[in-house]
């Protein structure tokens, strides 16, 4: 299984860009692409998601989320949602897969300590 560090090295190369492209594209530092590939730090949900679009690969594949099937199509858990409600009661369905995935992130994070 590969790391969210990576995945991301990996697109952007598939994608033939540089570390410096993709930071002028995300408009943020280079040595911040840097950090992300090397696993010193790791971009926010919302910056993974730009990087996923930006290039071409999909979110669940960039952050290493192992799905069956496509998750969007999938029904939440009575596990998930508890987690998600437990959060925030009146956010959207999308906003609720969101907190999953950092949920899994976070899980997937904590066993490589």
């Amino acid at each position: 299984m590969t790391t969210v560090a990576e995945n991301i090295k990996n697109a952007r190369k598939a994608r033939g860009y540089t570390q410096k492209d993709l930071a002028r594209l995300l408009q943020v530092k280079p040595a911040a692409v840097s950090a992300w590939e090397v696993g010193r730090n790791e971009p926010s949900i919302a910056m993974l998601r730009k990087i996923a679009e930006l290039l071409g690969v999909p979110f669940d594949r960039l952050v290493g989320v192992e799905t069956d099937n496509d998750t969007k199509d999938k029904p939440l858990t009575r596990n998930q949602k508890l987690v998600a409600y437990s959060i925030d009661p009146n956010i959207s369905d999308e906003e609720r897969r969101d907190i999953i995935e950092m949920v899994k992130i976070a899980m997937k994070n904590r066993r490589r300590v």
